[in-house]
């Protein structure tokens, strides 16, 4: 398994609750001279559904189980069936459970962000400088990308924008 010291040590800290430090483009240009044309070629082509690496393997599947877990509960609040067969975790279905609950989407988003950060963190484990921890790195670095493109002043404009339409409505009645 290659080592990436410079290239790991380098890369500024993640945090769930943080900012994006670079873009995924930026670090990818990082990558290009310090990993192999096949890892660099799975980092372009990296989703958060991809499962072409060990950790990746890991991580698709977990992700899979939660995508399916939210969807499974979605389903129950609108009294819909879901018939999708999949193995339930105790842990994943009440972090499903807390992020439905949240008082709002952006609320949710970050129980889920924090949640995900964490299962990299256990994937990850103690693997030091190498592609579990570079793409722990670049699945995390996908998640706040995600994250960066919610814009909560924006949200909450639109809500009480979309809720005022709907008072006047009620009213006119």
């Amino acid at each position: 398994m290659a080592s990436y010291y410079y290239l790991i040590s380098s890369l500024p800290d993640l945090r769930s609750d943080g900012d994006l430090p670079m873009s995924y483009q930026e670090f990818l240009v990082m990558c290009q001279a310090a990993v192999s044309e096949q890892t660099y070629r799975v980092l372009e082509e990296l989703t958060l559904f991809s499962d072409d690496a060990p950790i990746l393997r890991d991580w698709a599947a977990f992700y899979n189980m939660l995508a399916k877990e939210l969807n499974h509960q979605r389903s129950i609040r609108l009294g819909k069936q879901y018939s999708a067969v999949y193995d339930k975790d105790p842990q994943i279905s009440q972090v499903a459970q807390e992020a439905l609950a949240a008082k709002n989407p952006l609320e949710a988003e970050q129980i889920m962000l924090d949640y995900e950060f964490r299962q990299l963190d256990q994937l990850v484990g103690l693997h030091m400088f190498d592609d579990y921890v570079l793409f722990g790195y670049a699945l995390k670095l996908k998640l706040l990308e995600r994250k960066s493109c919610f814009e909560h002043d924006r949200g909450e404009r639109e809500f009480r924008r979309i809720l005022g339409d709907v008072q006047q409505q009620v009213y006119r009645l």
